[in-house]
């Protein structure tokens, strides 16, 4: 278990913080959960999350991959962002209040312009996802998004 606060390990906030606890990490792969618990931003009704929550759920988990790297480095984390998804696949419409999830990703590609893809596995009571998340960290981050602010106000 890793004991770093999630809050230094994505670069998100408050609410949008979706994933409870790392499990642990390597240079290859990170292991995560979460219980879900009614009430949050996407819960519906009933207090369960939609199986589309997945795909974000398993982006977390990538972002405190790369989170644990930093921070296990010495250096800060950095944003990064996610650029698409292939074939998510889950078994159920939804994720039931109460379900104890589990993230797996593990990397299977990363270059040094700050590309990157991870095999994604979900699993809970009676549930299965799955998905290849493609990835961006920029390097110096802050830099490039104030670039393509600037470049979209002359436009």
């Amino acid at each position: 278990m890793i004991d770093w606060p999630l809050a230094e390990l994505l670069p998100h906030a408050g609410d949008m913080i979706l994933i409870d606890q790392v499990l642990g990490f390597d240079q290859e792969q990170i292991h995560t959960r979460l219980t879900v618990r009614a009430g949050g931003l996407f819960n519906r009704e009933d207090g369960s999350l939609p199986a589309w929550v997945g795909i974000e759920l398993m982006a977390q988990s990538v972002a405190a991959y790369a989170g644990c790297r930093a921070r296990s480095e010495g250096n800060p984390v950095e944003l990064g962002f996610l650029l698409g998804t292939r074939k998510f696949e889950c078994n159920v419409e939804h994720f039931p209040a109460g379900a104890e999830l589990q993230i797996h990703a593990l990397r299977s590609l990363e270059d040094d312009n700050g590309m990157g893809v991870f095999e994604c596995h979900l699993s809970g009571p009676g549930i299965h996802a799955s998905a290849r998340l493609n990835v961006f960290r920029p390097p110096q981050a802050q830099n490039y998004l104030a670039q393509a602010s600037r470049e979209t106000r002359h436009d």
